[in-house]
């Protein structure tokens, strides 16, 4: 229960603040412990981001059955749901994109941390769920598919970011389904 707590505190200062603005005096207070607490459960604050991460992707891929049984028709269809999903999230007051990938390139230096090893771990498996996805649709070469939607989906997400506006999103989908609409034989 304690180890949860600090687990959710850190990641919502993380996911505010970034890694390097907050401190871990800042975590055990938001987790109403103390900081010799936090560090019986957790080494560092370098291996809490990394236990931060590996929590939030065990719970989005507890969410991903039900998110793939939602992206349903056809390929321009699934293409649309998942970048209009992006879209509505975006909406979310105080949104900040992925905080997976903002974390990873906060620590862009750091190529042996293992909060990058974790990030990289949990956009493996978002992209697996694509490659799972377009190969229930019929799609040739899904993995390959998969890997340029989420290029796409990155960069929107980031343009939404920097821009504020989510008709990147639209713009993204259109790439995915143009890109998913050459023959296979025609792709590179």
């Amino acid at each position: 229960m304690t180890r949860r707590r600090i687990l959710d505190a850190a990641y919502a200062q993380f996911y505010r603040r970034g890694f390097a603005r907050v401190g871990v005096d800042e975590i055990a207070a938001a987790a109403k412990v103390t900081k010799r607490s936090l560090y019986y459960h957790f080494k560092s604050k370098d291996e809490l981001l990394a236990a931060v991460l590996d929590a939030q992707s065990d719970l989005a891929a507890a969410t991903f059955p039900g998110w793939v049984a939602s992206l349903k028709g056809n390929v321009p269809q699934i293409v649309d749901a998942l970048f209009a999903d992006l879209s509505k999230w975006s909406e979310k007051p105080r949104w900040s994109g992925s905080g997976f990938t903002r974390l990873a390139m906060e620590l862009a230096d750091l190529p042996g941390h293992p909060a990058r090893a974790a990030a990289r771990r949990h956009k493996a498996l978002v992209e697996a769920q694509f490659t799972e996805v377009l190969a229930n649709a019929g799609v040739a070469l899904p993995g390959n598919s998969a890997r340029a939607i989420c290029l796409l989906l990155e960069g929107a997400t980031s343009l939404i970011l920097i821009h504020g506006d989510r008709r990147y999103a639209d713009a993204a989908a259109q790439a995915a389904k143009s890109l998913l609409a050459k023959p296979a034989g025609r792709r590179r």
